[in-house]
């Protein structure tokens, strides 16, 4: 071959190695035929394959919906003894895409009830006057008022209208990338201040990320003040875990605070503003180990959670019936309060790791902090939740 034409190849050579391993690293989700699409974006689902020798639990696949405000929509995990396992309740893809945003589903709320929202700007609920619709809700903030539209209720005659949840729910998702690192795959995206539902006190961009490996899923929430003013943030996530066993009352639970706030009653779930102590009640479940939920429904918020020297602090979700274990660390310090969901005739409870209480702007909590982090023009603040699979001993 001439030196010229040899030199040629090489180079050509070379670039399509370059091509191809940046390819491999990073990428955007393709949008074929195989790919279902809902919010009028590609499903991502990352995906490893089990390389233990079957004795220690492992993390499988993840599922995100970019077009859902990032939903960890499901989580599989190979369990000793079960085979591969859903983390997390959800239905399948199919009957998802005919739930989410049908006509019924006018603010995207349905998002939240299966799979993992991620809420921001603020969680929970936020309660106030209405206006004479009923249609959006009034409060303020550090002296500025504020209205959102009143887009829940309970399901009860004469449940009150409140604004639940955040403005991400139904958002689209820009800039969506996948990466690889050794075992370690990861989606992330930006859903931008235009995206939100409705707007908020500042312009407002949410970066996501959810990370996949054998040994733990990783979720990243970043919020960042793009605008130039001042505004509150809180964050959270709202997933649904599954007991593998299906019996719920032997499922244990430890969570990692001993204050529970005060409801007005089930159907509403309002705080009163009262923080009641949870030791030596039917709702400590500070033990090593958990305690059996029995025959307790639960619909409350823990606070006071007993952290680390870093900040971090951890609940569990302990199926001793499938033996199976799962472990909820909130590695982010702003994370005040922990959710938790769990209807007796379900066999799923929801554990929400999030900084705001309930209701974070409301009167009933006079001068106390709510969680709310105030971000200045440009600061961002980070929530960051991982799982961990163990088996119960």
């Amino acid at each position: 071959m001439h030196i010229h034409a040899f030199r040629t190849f090489t180079l050509t050579l070379a670039t399509l190695l370059v091509i191809t391993m940046t390819s491999s690293a990073q990428s955007a989700p393709k949008n074929d035929n195989k790919t279902p699409l809902i919010g009028g974006q590609p499903v991502v689902t990352l995906t490893r394959v089990k390389t233990g020798d079957g004795h220690k639990p492992e993390f499988l696949s993840a599922v995100v919906l970019p077009g859902r405000g990032m939903n960890l929509f499901q989580i599989t995990a190979y369990v000793p003894g079960k085979g591969e396992i859903p983390v997390l309740h959800s239905p399948s893809l199919e009957e998802a895409a005919g739930i989410l945003g049908g006509p019924d589903d006018p603010y995207g709320t349905k998002a939240f009830t299966f799979g993992g929202a991620f809420l921001a700007p603020f969680a929970n609920r936020i309660i106030g006057p209405l206006s004479n619709e009923g249609k959006t809700v009034s409060f303020d903030w550090q002296g500025h008022p504020f209205t959102l539209d009143a887009n829940w209720k309970g399901a009860k005659p004469g449940a009150i209208r409140h604004a639940i949840h955040g403005l991400i729910l139904a958002s689209k998702t820009d800039d969506v990338k996948q990466t690889v690192a050794g075992d370690t795959k990861t989606v992330s995206g930006v859903i931008h201040n235009g995206n939100l539902s409705q707007p908020w006190f500042s312009k407002t961009d949410v970066s996501i990320s959810v990370s996949l490996s054998g040994g733990a899923v990783i979720a990243t929430v970043e919020t960042k003040n793009v605008g130039d003013k001042p505004e509150p943030v809180g964050i959270a996530w709202h997933p649904y875990f599954n007991l593998p066993s299906g019996d719920r009352a032997q499922a244990r639970l430890h969570l990692a605070g001993d204050q529970r706030a005060e409801v007005n009653n089930y159907d509403d779930v309002f705080p009163t503003g009262k923080l009641l102590p949870s030791q030596g009640t039917p709702y400590d479940f500070t033990a090593k180990g958990g305690k059996p939920l029995g025959d307790l429904f639960l619909d409350d918020n823990w606070t006071n959670l007993k952290k680390d020297s870093d900040g971090s602090s951890y609940s569990e979700i302990i199926d001793p019936a499938a033996k199976y274990g799962i472990r909820i660390v909130a590695l982010s310090r702003h994370v005040n309060t922990v959710q938790v969901y769990s209807p007796l005739d379900k066999q799923f409870i929801a554990l929400e790791p999030q900084f705001n209480f309930n209701d974070p702007f409301g009167r009933e909590w006079g001068n106390s902090d709510t969680g709310m982090v105030t971000l200045q023009p440009g600061q961002s603040v980070t929530w960051k939740v991982k799982l961990e699979l163990f088996i119960p001993e």
